[in-house]
């Protein structure tokens, strides 16, 4: 029962992953989350004002599954495979994130500073929500998908325009976690 509690090793995960790549492929199919988006809002009737949702939506319906998928293996990562130990993070880390206002750094996956109900609904917080929200979906609307389906999909079929838009991905969380995120926090 102990190794239920233990997250899948990388040697395990990446092969599960890889297969599935495959056989999207193999049948014509892509991933990404933003692909499922957009075709829950063209089943919600978006299509009828805005013409990036008028599509044949049911040809899409079968990636809905992914949606499911996500919310299931969500459930069963925190509820199954979750292992309630501290985060082990180095002592210049902590000394960081200290600084930056974070009391219990390692006691919580998701820091209360960051994710409690208080913290979400301040000002602050709602507005983070708001800008990074619209950035997230200019972003992913600009870039023609999200960081899974360019860097899962995109990157195993060989894309350019993928790989420039994953190195952005990263280029723009390196920006975030060192010029922005201190200035927020």
């Amino acid at each position: 029962m102990e190794y239920i509690l233990q997250p899948w090793p990388w040697y395990i995960s990446g092969p599960c992953i890889a297969t599935v790549m495959f056989l999207l492929l193999y049948f014509g199919r892509t991933f990404g989350m933003s692909s499922n988006l957009r075709t829950m809002c063209a089943i919600g009737g978006a299509g009828k004002r805005v013409a990036f949702f008028n599509f044949d939506w049911k040809s899409h319906k079968w990636n809905l599954i992914v949606v499911l998928g996500a919310i299931v293996g969500g459930f069963i990562a925190h509820f199954l495979l979750s292992n309630p130990t501290d985060i082990a993070l180095s002592d210049a880390t902590i000394k960081d994130l200290n600084v930056l206002g974070f009391t219990d750094a390692g006691q919580h996956l998701l820091p209360p500073e960051l994710f409690s109900w208080d913290a979400v609904f301040s000002v602050k917080g709602l507005a983070i929500l708001i800008i990074g929200g619209f950035l997230v979906g200019f972003g992913t609307r600009y870039a023609g998908g999200c960081t899974s389906g360019h860097a899962i999909t995109g990157l195993s079929s060989l894309q350019l325009p993928s790989l420039i838009a994953v190195i952005g991905f990263f280029l723009g969380g390196l920006i975030m976690i060192h010029l922005i995120f201190p200035i927020l926090f």
